[in-house]
């Protein structure tokens, strides 16, 4: 007679098996359909423009279309929700970001979503530096300078943002908590308003993503004195990084990805991210985003699943250090 349990357990490698095979099949022939890539904020932004950016080299790679679904509110939290609780089929993506992705989990104890546990990481798509650019009315020429005035003076300095919580507050209280320095932030609404006060010297310095910032650098309103990714920034080649100005492994960077709803199956994730890679060369993609001020990413979807792991360890650890509160 036989045992109940190999039975049971024969039965369940075959179901295992079948199962497989089943994904297997279905990621041979995706898509067959045109596929929705959520966006969490309205059209025109920065994440938008590179949503439909990425679209239109997919759309080529894949010969389906890929259609940019603009779910704005709630700071990015209701189109997470929205690709989260999506069908796992791989026909609905996510765009997300190291803001959604890694510092709203740091800052929101009640997110309606768990960036690790209700989403499949596919691809890290672009990142891009944020710049650390002083009125030319601050005394110092360098990140040392800067660090060195900022201590002799304590709270004196006045760095903007484009709010509380923004990625270009987050960078501000990093670069503090990294140097042991004490600037006070001046939250604004937008990098606009911001911009505008630093240019007229009302504040002294910000951390801001590239497009506002570098134009204003060029023409010498603003004078650079760091990037703050690893590695120096392709859109200023000659503006040295935080960390080789003597911050010892100071790395902040906004980026952005594709991620599908938790389960979607292993081979279409798999697939997905070969087409992303495959889109992210297509001829002028590199020339498309460097227009944003962004560089093509790429990578295993693993790869990204650890960044975003430990980007959220990196940001509770900020937020916790520097009290940081919003509503």
């Amino acid at each position: 007679m036989k045992h109940p349990l190999i039975g049971a357990a024969v039965l369940a490698a075959f179901s295992l098996a079948a199962t497989h095979a089943f994904a297997q099949g279905v990621a041979a022939n995706y898509p067959d359909k045109p596929l929705r890539l959520v966006v969490p904020f309205p059209p025109g932004g920065g994440n938008d423009i590179l949503a439909r950016t990425l679209g239109q080299r997919l759309t080529e790679v894949v010969s389906q279309q890929v259609v940019v679904d603009n779910r704005g509110g709630a700071g990015g939290a209701l189109g997470a929700t929205i690709a989260a609780q999506a069908n796992p089929d791989g026909y609905t993506l996510f765009l997300g970001s190291v803001g959604n992705l890694a510092q709203n989990p740091a800052l929101k104890a009640n997110l309606p979503y768990d960036p690790v546990r209700d989403f499949a990481p596919a691809s890290l798509v672009a990142v891009s530096s944020f710049m650390l650019a002083v009125h030319p009315g601050v005394a110092a020429k360098s990140v040392q300078d800067l660090i060195a005035l900022a201590k002799a003076s304590p709270g004196k300095l006045n760095y903007a943002s484009a709010g509380t919580g923004s990625s270009l507050h987050m960078a501000g209280e990093l670069f503090k908590y990294a140097t042991g320095t004490d600037m006070l932030h001046v939250p604004y609404k937008g990098t606009g308003p911001a911009m505008t006060d630093l240019l007229s010297g009302r504040v002294q310095l910000i951390f801001s993503t590239m497009p506002p910032v570098l134009p204003q650098v060029r023409t010498g309103k603003l004078r650079a004195l760091g990037v703050t990714t690893i590695k120096r920034a392709a859109a200023a080649p000659d503006v040295p990084t935080i960390a080789e100005s003597g911050v010892k492994g100071f790395d902040v960077s906004n980026w952005q990805g594709v991620l599908a709803p938790a389960k979607t199956p292993a081979p279409v994730i798999r697939k997905l991210n070969q087409d992303i890679i495959k889109a992210l060369a297509v001829p002028g993609m590199s020339e498309a985003l460097a227009k944003q001020g962004l560089e093509p990413a790429g990578g295993k979807p693993e790869e990204f699943g650890a960044l975003i792991k430990s980007e959220i360890a990196k940001y509770t650890r900020v937020v916790k250090a520097a009290k940081i509160v919003v509503d």
